[in-house]
């Protein structure tokens, strides 16, 4: 039996911010439990839902040195077991209180070199010796750097290995060597260039990448691309140096949960068998509710997202105007930079017949938008994985994507001559093009239905459950 701990920041469906919790929760459910003890250790926010964080049992507590401080710090251990899963949360009011996981950066890398750190301590006190500790961004990058340094004497990491994925390459936990090596109690001789160093500062994922033995990130593509400078956010020649022990590994989405058949939250349930009558009952449904013109007839186009320059709301705001033609309906839920919001209002304002714009998150309309739109509009800039192109596949909805990371993973280009792919896209990161591949989607929606409708069926007929992803790391962990 193989004993691997996950260590994360978050974790569906006690915290989510992002893409990150939805894999740290549906991960460890679908190894092979025969030959694999997966467990999950996270921070005890205090922002954790009540209904959860009042079942955390008490496994102990105890108190641990960090850094240069005087006092020691208090770690207590809470557990809770679910889906047959055992989870751990590191109990700290002073780091974990609060109304949200994240604050300000400087108090961010202070809360996860605590974090991490009180990992290290706790697996001991649990009586969990991992054969491998699975290390989730940034967060969790002084994992490895701790096991290599203060704990590489203790008999009881003797073979532990570890795997760093990345997530997100943007954020890497960043702030001057003196902090970080104050706080962390690391050796000096870990802050050079070569290890955690960065243009003067410390780079908590960076020490993750140097120090872990594997290296994965959430898609081929992805894998390649942050080898380049355009994507690699300053670590391209580091993973480049590293690309022997790298791979790229699609993410999944749980098919249980995300399942038109069965969804409760849709207003009409339909399958690949019987979306032709049914599937159009979710688009009249979300039309109704959200007070559009109620028409069939229209081109409904859904975007569920953050509302950042990552995920191609510049190229949206170059071309607005000629994506909402009088044929054209769009749907938006998300929130992020304030520019992106006010526009989506202005829109609505201006033209409430043909926008709806949802500045807000909410899983429920989400559900609805991906049952109810006819296509799914995800123009990122870069994209390690996406999530939500595997969802609107799921529910039978087309995606128009730009070819990068994840999303030239997972949607294969629509080719009218050969009557294949599961969606559109395109290359170049352009408004034009994007508006151009919009209107070819459109034409095949309009003109060529009984295509479109197989495309369709094509898509809802693609397994991206986390089965086939789980299988791979296996062999990762086997390997090792």
């Amino acid at each position: 039996m193989k004993r691997i701990m996950f260590v994360a920041s978050e974790c569906v469906p006690f915290i989510k911010t992002g893409g990150l919790a939805d894999v740290v929760g549906a991960l460890p459910k679908s190894f092979d439990r025969e030959k694999y003890d997966v467990r999950v250790i996270m921070p005890n926010y205090t922002c954790i839902p009540w209904e959860y964080r009042s079942q955390f049992q008490y496994v102990h507590h105890f108190y641990m040195d960090l850094g240069d401080r005087p006092e020691k710090l208090h770690v207590g251990i809470m557990t809770y077991k679910m889906n047959g899963i055992t989870y751990y949360f590191v109990d700290n009011e002073h780091y974990f209180g609060g109304f949200a996981p994240y604050g300000t950066i400087r108090f961010d890398v202070e809360k996860f070199i605590f974090f991490c750190k009180a990992v290290m301590a706790i697996m001991p006190v649990i009586d969990f010796k991992p054969d491998i500790i699975h290390c989730h961004d940034w967060q969790a990058g002084l994992v490895p750097v701790y096991l290599h340094t203060l704990y590489k004497d203790n008999p009881f990491y003797f073979g532990t290995k570890t795997i760093m994925t990345i997530h997100n390459l943007k954020f890497q936990g960043i702030w001057d060597i003196k902090t970080i090596q104050g706080i962390s109690g690391l050796p000096a001789d870990v802050f050079t260039p070569d290890k955690l160093e960065y243009r003067k500062d410390a780079n908590m994922l960076k020490g993750g990448i140097v120090y872990a033995d594997f290296i994965t990130t959430v898609s081929g593509s992805y894998a390649g691309e942050i080898q380049m400078p355009y994507y690699g956010e300053g670590l391209n020649g580091l993973l480049f140096a590293r690309n022997q022990s790298l791979q790229g590994i699609v993410n999944g989405i749980d098919y249980e949960t995300y399942d038109p058949q069965t969804d409760p939250t849709i207003y009409s349930n339909y399958s690949a068998a019987d979306f032709r009558k049914k599937k159009v009952r979710n688009k009249i449904g979300l039309q109704k509710e959200l007070g559009l013109p109620v028409d069939e007839k229209k081109f409904l186009i859904g975007i569920i997202s953050r509302l950042t320059d990552q995920k191609g709301f510049d190229l949206i705001d170059w071309v607005m105007d000629r994506i909402i033609d009088e044929f054209t309906q769009l749907v938006i839920i998300g929130t992020g930079e304030e520019k992106y919001e006010n526009m989506f209002r202005y829109y609505q304002w201006t033209h409430p017949d043909k926008v709806s714009a949802n500045i807000c998150y909410s899983n429920e309309l989400a559900n609805k938008v991906y049952a109810g739109a006819d296509a799914f509009l995800m123009p990122s800039r870069f994209e390690p994985c996406g999530l939500s192109q595997l969802m609107s596949l799921r529910y039978g909805t087309v995606p128009i994507v730009r070819e990068t990371g994840g999303l030239r993973d997972t949607v294969e280009p629509y080719n009218e001559y050969e009557k294949t792919g599961t969606g559109f896209s395109f290359a170049n990161y352009n408004a034009d093009e994007m508006l151009a591949t919009i209107n070819y989607a459109k034409s095949v929606y309009f003109d060529h239905k009984r295509d479109w409708n197989s495309m369709v069926e094509r898509g809802m007929k693609k397994d991206f459950s986390w089965q086939n992803s789980a299988k791979v790391y296996e062999e990762l962990y086997d390997r090792l």
